[in-house]
């Protein structure tokens, strides 16, 4: 039995509505997502109309993506208004404004028309990220960050809104952005298991998904592979000594930090082999086709293979069956809808100052 390859993977691409070009894509490579940025989102009307004509084109339900943390990765700012950054909420030190970033975040996910988000990070507050990860990154004590990203995370709960913890196993002490480069992290196993891994030990029930960074940690590979193809790391270390049963997905495999260790074919392949569930190609159409025929090919000539991107697929149906009411779409938003959303937005906006000031 060979699995539907496209339910293994995520796709994004430019553009702000359906094209025919799109169209044939979506409905050749049948995918498990779609994933779209600042540059597909112009308005909360334009955005929920092109999630809703993706959806007319897959068969199976859809998860509609978005990376949307606020502050420096906020794709919401010109549809709806601009979100505090993770960093500026944690100063507050409010627990029930970490749940409601995570819900007013979620709000606007469903009101465009998502029903996944890639947030919270988990990345710990390290000096040597700082540069790359800024306000992304909430602390360098690891309790503190499980506090933020368990109330984050019941905040998207609550919208109905699926989150995802990243950058596993933690690039808070890297200093390369793996948008371009292969960041090799130097730190022993030891100390990574007691700060960088501590939010996914404590939150392995909580979260529905993982993403995995294209960081390097030669202490346990040896060799400076990126974490996303790694089996030491995915199977190992999340499956096996963690314990995470959720999906576990890629960060987009058009970036730098993995493209300098494989080329994006193999690359794709070598995640799934992994333990991998769902791999991310967020740009390129001929990438997107380039992962979708080397899994194809992969599972023709590696029985192997074959059965655990069988077993991929079946994870990714069982969690579609699973959040099924989450998966459905939202109805179109109204003006008067986003007025709200916008003036909610703002309000929190002051109220996580005002508590950040006293």
């Amino acid at each position: 039995m060979t699995p539907n390859i496209g339910q293994l993977l995520i796709v994004g691409f430019d553009g702000t509505e359906m094209s025919p070009r799109l169209a044939s894509l979506l409905k050749r490579v049948q995918p498990a997502g779609v994933i779209l940025f600042a540059r597909n989102i112009q308005t909360s009307e334009q955005t929920w109309q092109l999630l809703s004509d993706c959806r007319k084109c897959v068969d199976a339900p859809l998860f509609t993506c978005v990376d949307m943390e606020g502050g420096l990765v906020d794709r919401f700012r010109e549809a709806v208004g601009p979100t505090p950054s993770a960093a500026e909420v944690y100063a507050s030190g409010d627990r029930k404004l970490f749940r409601l970033h995570g819900q007013i975040i979620g709000d606007n996910c469903r009101a465009l028309g998502f029903n996944v988000n890639f947030a919270p990070a988990l990345d710990l507050a390290f000096e040597a990220s700082h540069s790359v990860m800024g306000s992304r990154a909430v602390s360098v004590n690891p309790k503190e960050v499980v506090k933020y990203a368990r109330e984050f995370l019941r905040g998207l709960t609550d919208a109905s809104v699926v989150g995802c913890g990243k950058h596993f196993p933690g690039l808070g002490e890297g200093r390369l952005d793996s948008h371009h480069d292969l960041p090799v992290i130097q730190k022993p196993y030891r100390r990574m298991w007691q700060q960088d891994l501590v939010p996914y030990r404590s939150l392995r029930k909580d979260l529905p998904m993982v993403m995995i960074s294209h960081g390097a940690f030669p202490a346990l590979t040896t060799k400076p592979i990126p974490a996303s193809l790694s089996p030491r790391w995915i199977t190992d270390v999340l499956r096996k000594t963690i314990g995470y049963r959720g999906l576990i997905v890629s960060d987009d495999l058009e970036m730098g930090g993995v493209l300098k260790a494989a080329p994006l074919g193999e690359a794709a392949v070598e995640f799934i082999r992994a333990s991998g569930d769902l791999a991310l190609v967020c740009h390129l159409e001929e990438r997107v086709l380039e992962a979708h025929e080397a899994l194809t090919r992969a599972c023709e000539q590696d029985e192997k293979f074959c059965r655990r991107a069988e077993e991929a697929a079946r994870n990714v149906a069982k969690f579609k069956k699973k959040c099924a009411r989450r998966l459905r779409a939202a109805k179109p938003p109204t003006e008067k809808r986003v007025a709200e959303l916008t003036t909610s937005l703002w309000e929190f906006g002051e109220q996580v100052r005002l508590e950040s000031i006293t």
